[in-house]
C-alpha cells in the first residue's frame, strides 16, 4: 500500500482530533453526575448549582482551560428522546400574510382563492402556490393580483413592490419574496423569544419553503407554558368595552330567538339573579326561565358587573360562539353595536353554592369597528418588565411611544369620563379590563394587571419586546420527552450497543482468526472517528441514530469481510499471501464490489436523510457518516495491520481451523429450482397485497393520519379496554388505548380535534386527558401529570402531535422516498454494470422484500405484543432494507460480471450459480453481521424502537433470500438469447 505513512499521521490526528472534541463531553456528564449527586436528585437545586459554576473552569488541557458553559456547549448533542424536552414545528400562517400584504382586501376573488387554497392542500404543496392557482382558476383573467384593491395597494406600492401595470406573474414574484421576509420576521421573533426564555442549546431552523419553522428546546419541562410563548402571536389590544347594562337588551332579544331553534332543555338550572335576571323578569317568559328553557342564560354559571356579561363553563364557549355568529342572532344588535366583537377571558377559578371550586371563563363585548380593529395595538409598546402592582400580584409594566402615549390619554381620558372600561386582550383573550379612576394616563408608561403568575408577567414581557409574529403560528407537530424516559433510551442504547460491538466482535475472531482481531481494532478506531465527527460538527444523537451506529457495527466489517474472502480466494488459488493481499485490495479484487455497494447505501441514507424529520434524519446522518468512517478504517486501517503481519511473521490465514473449509467447494444448483421460489414469492406477494388492500390493511400512525399519541405511565397495572372506553367518552370520539411494554404503561391515540390548531386546543386535550384518567392518579396534579421532570415515574412521559396538514406531507414524502431510492438505484446499477437486467433483477428483489415486510406487518399488527405502526421510522426502516438487500445482490452481480469477463467456462446458467456459490461465505457473513446487531437491538433496544428493529431484522433476512433466489433468476430470465449464446461461445471456445 502506498502512501502508508501519510495515512498513520491522518488516522492519528484524526483520532486526536476525536479524542479532544469527545473530552468536552466527558466532562460535562461528570459535572452533571455531580451535580445530580450534590442535589439529591432535586432538579430545582441541580440547576441552580449548574447555574452558579457556569463561569468555573472545569477542564485544563495544559495549553488551554475551558469554563462549564464552554464544555457544555462544545459537548455532543443529544436529541430530545435521550436528553427530553420539546420539539415543536410552527407553520407560519401564509394565509394571514396574504391577507395582511393585501390589506384585509374585501375582493370575493381573492377571498375565495384563500379559501379554496386552505380546502385543496395537498401533502408536500405549499399553502402560496395552491393560492396561485386557486386565484387562477376563480379569476378566469378578469381579475388581476395587480389590481388596486388586492396588491396594487398604498402599503405594497414603491420599489420593489407592486404596480397595477404588472402580470400576475410578476406579482406572484413579489409576493413569494414579501412572504418570505415575513417568513424570516417570524423566525427572528421567535429566536428573540427562545433566547430570551433561557433555555440551553436551542435549536430553530426554517424548513425549505414550507414557511414552517422547526424548534427544539433540550431539557424545557413546561409543555403548555413553552407552546404559548411559541404559539402567540403577541398580539397585544386595548378595545373600549360594552357595559353590561349597554349590551343586556341584546342578550334578552338573543335568548328569545334561540328558544325557537334550539332543542328545549328538560332541566331546570339557576338563573343569574343580579342584572340579567332583572331583565328577565320585565319579560313575559319570566315563568319559562325558570323552567330552564334558556338556551343562553341557563349556561350562565356566575352573574356578570361593569363590563363582564357573565360567568360560563368553558365546555360551553364554543356553543356561545356559533349563537353570535349567527345572521339573525347579530341583527338583534342596536344599530351603534352591529360591529361589537365577543371575547372571553382566560380560564378562573369560582367557587360555586356547594362551596366546590369550579373553572369558569368570563365574557366581553369590545367596542368594534367595521374594520375590526381595535382603539390601540401592541405595536406602539417600546419597553416592557415584569414586575408586581400595588397589591403585590404579578403584573407587566409597559412604555410607548410618543404616538401611542397620545392614544393611550385619549383613550383613557374618554374611558375616565364615561365610567367605561379598557379591555386589555392578547391574542384574542382579555386578560383584564380595568376602569379608569383617576383621569387620563400621560406619558404612555402604564401597567397590565390580571389574573396572571409570576411565569407569565415574563413570557408575556418577554413576546412584548421581542415583538409580534407577522402571521399566527400554529403547531402543527411536537413532541414531548421527559429525561426519565430519555435516561432510558441512552440506557437501553448502550447495552444494545456494547452488547452488539462485543458480538461482532467475537464472530469476527471466530471465522477469522488473526485477521478478525485487526478487523476489530479497525472498528473500534471507527467508532472513535464516528462520535468524533458528531461532537466536532454538533450533530445530534438521537436514539434512531443510536440505532445507525449499531447497524454501522455491522456496516463497518463487511468490506473486511469481502476483502477476507477474496483474499482466502486467491490464497487457493496458489498465490503468496502478500499477492493475496494485494489482488485481494485491488480494483478486480475487492474494491470494485465494496464500491457499489456502498455507493447504494450511500444513495438511500442521502435519500432518507432529504426526506426525513427529526430523530429520522439523525438516523440517516449517522448511517451515512458509519458509512464513510467504515470504508476509511476497514480499507485502510486493517490494511496497515495486516501488511504489519506480513512483514513480520506472515502467518496470515484468513480463517480458523473450525472454519477453514467452510463453504468451500460449495456447490448447489440457484437457477435450477427458480420455478419453486418465484411459486413462494409469488404466494407471499399475493397474500401480503391482499392483507394490505382488502383484508387488514396498515396500521397507519399519527405520522400519516394525524392525530396525538401519549405514553402515560400508571401507579399499577389498568386494563387497556376499559381506559379506552373511558377517554373515548370523555373525548366523545374513538381514543385508542394499547400496552407499551408492561401493564402500567399505554399508548394512546385521539385523533380529537386534529384538524383545529391552536395553544388553546393543546391544553384543553391535555385538561380532557387528566381528568378523564385522575382517579388512576390520586395523588398528581395537572402540572405534575402534563409536564416533564426529572425522576418522573408516573404521568405522561412523552407526548406527541401531528397535526392534518403535515402528516399529508410525511405520507407524500414517504412515497416520494422509497420510489426515488427505487429509481436511483436502478439508474446506477444500469450505468455500473452497462446493462438494464442487472437494475430490473435488483429492483425485482427490492420490490419483493418491501412487499414482504408490508405484509408481515399487516398480518401481524394485531396479534403482536409491540408496536407495528406505519409512520417515518418505519419508512426509515424500508429505505435501510433497499439499502442492504443491494448490499448482498451487488456482490452477486459483481461476482457473474467478474466470470463473464473472465475464462469460466459452462453455460450462463452454470456462470451465475458459480457466482452466487463462490460468493455464498461474503453474503451469508455480512447478513449474520446484520442479523447479529439488530437481534440485539430489537432485544435491548427499548420499546420505543422495536416496530423500527424488527422491519429491518425481517427485510435483512428476506433480503438474503432475495439476492439469491429473486434477483439473480430475474437477471438470467431477462438476457436475451443472443446475449446468452455470445456469452457461452466466448468462454466455451477460450
Amino acid at each position: 500500500m502506498q502512501n502508508k505513512g501519510l495515512i498513520k499521521f491522518f488516522a492519528i490526528l484524526f483520532a486526536l482530533v476525536s479524542i479532544y472534541q469527545l473530552s468536552f463531553t466527558f466532562v460535562a456528564n461528570k459535572v452533571k453526575s455531580e451535580a445530580k449527586a450534590l442535589a439529591g436528585d432535586n432538579p430545582d437545586k441541580e440547576l441552580k448549582y449548574l447555574d452558579s459554576i457556569g463561569k468555573e473552569k472545569v477542564l485544563n488541557l495544559g495549553f488551554t482551560d475551558f469554563t462549564y458553559n464552554e464544555v457544555k456547549n462544545k459537548q455532543l448533542n443529544k436529541g430530545l428522546d435521550l436528553e427530553g424536552g420539546i420539539n415543536v414545528i410552527l407553520q407560519i400562517s401564509i394565509k394571514d400574510v396574504l391577507k395582511g400584504l393585501a390589506n384585509n382586501s374585501k375582493n370575493p376573488v381573492f377571498n375565495k382563492s384563500l379559501d379554496d387554497a386552505t380546502a385543496n392542500l395537498e401533502g408536500n404543496k405549499t399553502y402560496l402556490n395552491k393560492f396561485f392557482e386557486a386565484f387562477e382558476a376563480n379569476s378566469k383573467g378578469n381579475v388581476k393580483l395587480a389590481s388596486p384593491d388586492i396588491f396594487a395597494n398604498r402599503s405594497l406600492q414603491g420599489e420593489g413592490g407592486v404596480d397595477n401595470k404588472m402580470t400576475d406573474s410578476e406579482v406572484q414574484k413579489v409576493i413569494k419574496r414579501k412572504v418570505d421576509e415575513s417568513v424570516e420576521s417570524a423566525y427572528k421573533v421567535l429566536r428573540e423569544r427562545i433566547d430570551k426564555f433561557g433555555v440551553t442549546q436551542p435549536n430553530i431552523q426554517k424548513l425549505g419553503e414550507t414557511g414552517r419553522i422547526l424548534v427544539e428546546l433540550p431539557g424545557a419541562k413546561d409543555v403548555d407554558r413553552i407552546k404559548k410563548l411559541l404559539g402567540g402571536k403577541a398580539q397585544l389590544e386595548f378595545w373600549e368595552t360594552y357595559k353590561i347594562e349597554e349590551i343586556g337588551n341584546f342578550l334578552v332579544s338573543a335568548n328569545e330567538a334561540l328558544k325557537k331553534t334550539e332543542i328545549k332543555k328538560t332541566e331546570t338550572k339557576a338563573v343569574a339573579k343580579d342584572s340579567l335576571n332583572a331583565l328577565l323578569t320585565d319579560t313575559k317568559d319570566s315563568t319559562e326561565a325558570k323552567k330552564g328553557n334558556n338556551p343562553l342564560f341557563d349556561k350562565i354559571i356566575n352573574n356578570g358587573a361593569g363590563p363582564i356579561l357573565g360567568y360560563f363553563a368553558p365546555k360551553d364557549t364554543a356553543a356561545i360562539n356559533s349563537y353570535f355568529k349567527r345572521p339573525e342572532i347579530r341583527v338583534l344588535l342596536a344599530a351603534d353595536q352591529h360591529n361589537a366583537k365577543f371575547v372571553w377571558s382566560k380560564p378562573t377559578t369560582l367557587t360555586d353554592a356547594k362551596g366546590k371550586q369550579i373553572e369558569a371563563v368570563e365574557l366581553y363585548a369590545l367596542k368594534g369597528s367595521r374594520d375590526n380593529v381595535p382603539a390601540m395595538s401592541g405595536g406602539v409598546v417600546t419597553d416592557a418588565k415584569d414586575t408586581f402592582d400595588q397589591m403585590g400580584k404579578p403584573a407587566v409594566s409597559m412604555q410607548m411611544n410618543s404616538q401611542g402615549a397620545k392614544v393611550w390619554e385619549e383613550l383613557t381620558g374618554r374611558a375616565f369620563a364615561q365610567k367605561s372600561y379598557i379591555a386589555i386582550v392578547l391574542d384574542n383573550i382579555v386578560y383584564s379590563a380595568p376602569g379608569v379612576t383617576s383621569g387620563p394616563i400621560a406619558g404612555g408608561r402604564s401597567e397590565i394587571t390580571g389574573s396572571f403568575d409570576v411565569a407569565e408577567t415574563k413570557d408575556l414581557a418577554n413576546v412584548l419586546n421581542a415583538g409580534k409574529l407577522p402571521a399566527s403560528a400554529d403547531i402543527v407537530q411536537s413532541t414531548v420527552v421527559g429525561p426519565s424516559l430519555g435516561q432510558a433510551a441512552i440506557d437501553a442504547g448502550t447495552i444494545s450497543s456494547v452488547l452488539g460491538f462485543l458480538l461482532v466482535c467475537g464472530w469476527m475472531v471466530f471465522y477469522y482468526g488473526k485477521a478478525g482481531w485487526y478487523a476489530n481494532l479497525a472498528l473500534l478506531l471507527n467508532l472513535l472517528f464516528l462520535f468524533g465527527i458528531m461532537a466536532s460538527f454538533g450533530f445530534v444523537l438521537t436514539l434512531p441514530g443510536i440505532a445507525g451506529i449499531v447497524l454501522t457495527l455491522g456496516t463497518a466489517v463487511d468490506a473486511n469481510i469481502i476483502i477476507f474472502e477474496r483474499a482466502k480466494e486467491e490464497l487457493r488459488e496458489g498465490k503468496s499471501l502478500s499477492e493475496a493481499v494485494v489482488a485481494s485490495y485491488g480494483w478486480h479484487g475487492a474494491m470494485r464490489s465494496i464500491i457499489d455497494a456502498n455507493v447504494t447505501h450511500v444513495l438511500t441514507g442521502a435519500i432518507l436523510f432529504i426526506f426525513g424529520t427529526g430523530p429520522i434524519k439523525g438516523f440517516a446522518l449517522t448511517l451515512l457518516i458509519g458509512i464513510v468512517t467504515s470504508l476509511f478504517t476497514s480499507i485502510f486501517i486493517a490494511r496497515i495491520f495486516i501488511d504489519r503481519n506480513i512483514a513480520g511473521k506472515a502467518d496470515l490465514t484468513f480463517s480458523t481451523n473450525i472454519t477453514k473449509n467452510w463453504f468451500t467447494n460449495f456447490h448447489f444448483d440457484f437457477i435450477k429450482i427458480k420455478k419453486f421460489t418465484y411459486i413462494f414469492s409469488s404466494i407471499v406477494v399475493v397474500v401480503s397485497l391482499i392483507s394490505i388492500f382488502f383484508v387488514n390493511g396498515l396500521d397507519e400512525g399519527v405520522d400519516f393520519v394525524g392525530g396525538r399519541t401519549f405514553q402515560v405511565k400508571f401507579e399499577k397495572p389498568v386494563d387497556a379496554t376499559v381506559v379506552s372506553d373511558e377517554l373515548s367518552a370523555a373525548f366523545g370520539t374513538p381514543v385508542e388505548a394499547k400496552i407499551l411494554g408492561d401493564d402500567d404503561q399505554l399508548k394512546i391515540t385521539t385523533k380529537y380535534k386534529i384538524k383545529e390548531d391552536g395553544v388553546a386546543v393543546d391544553e384543553e386535550v391535555n385538561q380532557i386527558l387528566y381528568k378523564a384518567l385522575a382517579k388512576y392518579f390520586p395523588n398528581t396534579t395537572y402540572d405534575k401529570f402534563t409536564n416533564t421532570f426529572d425522576g418522573k415515574k408516573v404521568g405522561v412521559l412523552q407526548a406527541s402531535k401531528v397535526g392534518a396538514s403535515i402528516s399529508e406531507d410525511i405520507k407524500t414524502n414517504s412515497y416520494w422516498a422509497v420510489l426515488g431510492a427505487m429509481a436511483v438505484i436502478f439508474l446506477y446499477l444500469m450505468v455500473s454494470f452497462r446493462k438494464w437486467q442487472y437494475s430490473l433483477g435488483a429492483i425485482a428483489a427490492v420490490a419483493h422484500d418491501v412487499i414482504f415486510v408490508l405484509g408481515i406487518y399487516s398480518l401481524c399488527y394485531k396479534i403482536m405484543p409491540f408496536h407495528m405502526e406505519m409512520d417515518q421510522h418505519f419508512i426509515a426502516a424500508i429505505l435501510t432494507v433497499i439499502g442492504y438487500s443491494m448490499n448482498d445482490t451487488v456482490i452477486v452481480f459483481d461476482r457473474i460480471r467478474e466470470f463473464i469477463i473472465g475464462n469460466r467456462k459452462g453455460s450462463f446458467e452454470d456462470i451465475v450459480n458459480a457466482s452466487i456459490n463462490t460468493t455464498l461465505s461474503r453474503t451469508l457473513n455480512t447478513s449474520l453481521m446484520m442479523i447479529i446487531v439488530l437481534l440485539t437491538m430489537f432485544i435491548f433496544g427499548g420499546e420505543s424502537i422495536r416496530g423500527f428493529i424488527f422491519a429491518m431484522l425481517i427485510g435483512i433476512v428476506v433480503g438474503t433470500y432475495s439476492s439469491l433466489f429473486i434477483a439473480t433468476p430475474v437477471l438470467v430470465d431477462s438476457i436475451s438469447s443472443d446475449d446468452k449464446h455470445t456469452i457461452e461461445d466466448k468462454h466455451n471456445k477460450a
